[in-house]
């Protein structure tokens, strides 16, 4: 997502500076709207102009008042997209509450670890939500129905007594807790202050005028939703078309519908649109641009054909550290090269800054285990508001200053940066290490694959295995000598990255927020009902179930049997 780029001192990379905004948080953005008649809010039928939308969020806050105990004033939010969900934020940005984004991907004891982690006091429940927390041991937390007696009943209360911001609370002040995918682990809390979304919201402007409308259909919970569509349409004074959950079919008649001129998106969005029928009425839109994270380059390419607008692709985090923006000099699958006053360097294995690639005249990564290291962001470290009540990951990511991001990269001749995984997705093979996004890179370019996934699996005797699942194009099949060969083909193949066992999918398992969740695929590994291929001395050919079972019997054999999945 669009990210604050400019605060940063270029004498000192990585180090902040404050410089001047017109606004310092987000309450000072919505009274700024408070007797505005424009559109702010589009959701099926219904129209909140900017005025509805600051009276209905004063009348929140009254009731957010009301119902404050003693200890931290975090109100959960679980619900689909929801008119609601966004004035209950707007709410707490006038009140001094702080919302806190719930999953509803998540449930049982993850659910509740959820809840109590972050020290919720009332949580909101959307009508088709009520049945996740039902049997939870939440002792303690203040359940409401969104459309429960009770909720209505504050609410027509608050009409009468709405709570009147004069002094809004100050840049300090936590608006929300948002939870990271967790396609790495357990999902954790970012805090993040009204002041940083009302700065990011004036940062990620980029031509967004009082004109156009912002299509959402991401979740809420999620910060790709609020920060780069949400905060810049509030600092426009735009409109904010809003769908209760992402559809693929729906995205046309909707972008259609509203009008929309600009729509975010996360993850495999771009290519579950894609996936729909082409039709000549695709083009038949206003849309100008998107703006999103982790789209393929075949899938920005084929959009920017069907529907004719721009796609803008970013490299970032829900912790908001850093950024990288793609623009017309970056080489096709490269995040890009970063601007040098945000600190981005990449850390070897041995601590140092890592080289840059050696990359042949056929593509191959000469240098692979030197130049691949993690990005770390030199200074980032007083950019990061941290997670909320989990001193483990702090300590994980900041050290010395320093910001650790997590993920793997490697920097070409000419300083563009090139994703290779995260620091989980490391596989060792004979005593090698090496990372999965370039081998993604090379199986996406056979012309029946529409993604590929590639991630470790053990090995019966030591180390690891390489496994892909491939996610075809419509109407498309995997023949296995044609794969072999394939492969054979790509000079930039490591010689121990060939994947020993290759899954077809007819779907890959997704978090909340849309990102591939590889934890799933390897806890799956290959005792699956979909076609698995091996490959042998000879090629590929189909896993069978005496291969499941002599596969057992090695793990066993080699006292290894604790790493079966």
């Amino acid at each position: 997502m669009f990210r604050i780029t400019t605060q940063c001192n270029p004498d000192h990379p990585g180090a902040p500076v404050t410089p001047a905004f017109a606004h310092s948080s987000v309450a000072e953005l919505l009274l700024a709207r408070a007797e505005d008649d424009h559109p702010a809010l589009l959701f099926g039928d219904e129209t909140l102009s900017w005025r509805e939308f600051v009276a209905g969020a004063h009348e929140r806050a009254a009731v957010l008042t009301a119902l404050r105990r003693p200890g931290p004033w975090h109100v959960g939010v679980l619900m689909d997209n929801d008119p609601e969900y966004l004035l209950l934020i707007a709410a707490a940005a006038l009140s001094g509450a702080t919302i806190v984004g719930v999953n509803p991907t998540r449930r049982g004891a993850e659910l509740t670890a959820d809840i109590r982690g972050t020290d919720i006091q009332t949580l909101i429940v959307g009508t088709t939500h009520r049945a996740l927390v039902d049997g939870l041991d939440l002792a303690g937390v203040d359940v409401l129905d969104q459309d429960g007696d009770r909720y209505r009943e504050l609410l027509a209360d608050a009409a009468v007594n709405p709570v009147r911001t004069t002094a809004p609370p100050g840049m300090a002040h936590t608006l929300l807790l948002l939870f990271t995918s967790g396609s790495t682990g357990a999902p954790k809390a970012v805090v993040c202050s009204s002041f940083r979304l009302a700065v990011i919201g004036q940062l990620n402007v980029h031509g967004l005028t009082r004109d156009d409308v912002a299509y959402n259909a991401m979740p809420l919970f999620h910060g790709n939703a609020l920060m780069a569509a949400w905060a810049p349409i509030l600092v426009v004074g735009g409109t904010y078309a809003l769908r209760e959950r992402f559809s693929a079919s729906g995205f046309l008649p909707d972008v259609q519908r509203f009008g929309a001129t600009f729509f975010n998106y996360v993850g495999r969005a771009l290519s579950y649109v894609l996936a729909q029928p082409e039709s000549p009425s695709e083009r038949d839109n206003r849309l100008r641009f998107g703006f999103g994270t982790e789209a393929s380059t075949r899938d920005r390419e084929e959009f920017q054909r069907r529907f004719g607008c721009r796609i803008v692709e970013s490299y970032g985090s829900s912790e908001g550290v850093c950024t990288i923006l793609r623009d017309e000099s970056t080489p096709p699958g490269a995040l890009g090269r970063p601007d040098p006053a945000m600190g981005l360097v990449i850390v070897g294995a041995d601590g140092e800054e890592a080289p840059p690639a050696s990359i042949a005249d056929d593509g191959r990564l000469l240098n692979a285990a030197e130049a691949i290291g993690e990005i770390v962001v030199r200074g980032g470290a007083a950019r990061f508001e941290g997670y909320y009540n989990n001193p483990g990951a702090m300590a994980a990511k900041v050290r010395d200053g320093d910001y650790w991001t997590g993920d793997l990269a490697y920097a070409d001749a000419d300083g563009n940066f090139w994703f290779a995984g995260r620091n989980s997705d490391w596989i060792r093979v004979d005593s090698e290490n090496f990372a999965t996004a370039p081998i993604e890179r090379i199986l996406a370019r056979h012309p029946a694959v529409a993604t590929a996934v590639v991630y470790g699996v053990p090995d019966p005797r030591t180390g690891d295995e390489v496994m892909a699942s491939l996610l075809l194009l419509p109407d498309a099949r995997l023949d296995p000598d044609d794969l072999d060969r394939f492969l054979e083909d790509q000079p930039d193949l490591g010689t121990k990255w060939r994947p020993r066992l290759v899954r077809v999918v007819e779907d890959l398992p997704l978090t909340g927020t849309g990102k591939l969740d590889k934890r799933a695929l390897r806890g799956q590994a290959w005792l699956v009902d979909d076609p698995v291929y091996v490959h042998t001395e000879r090629g590929y050919r189909p896993f069978t179930a005496q291969d499941r079972s002599e596969r057992e019997a090695a793990f066993t054999a080699h006292g290894r049997q604790s790493l079966l999945p």
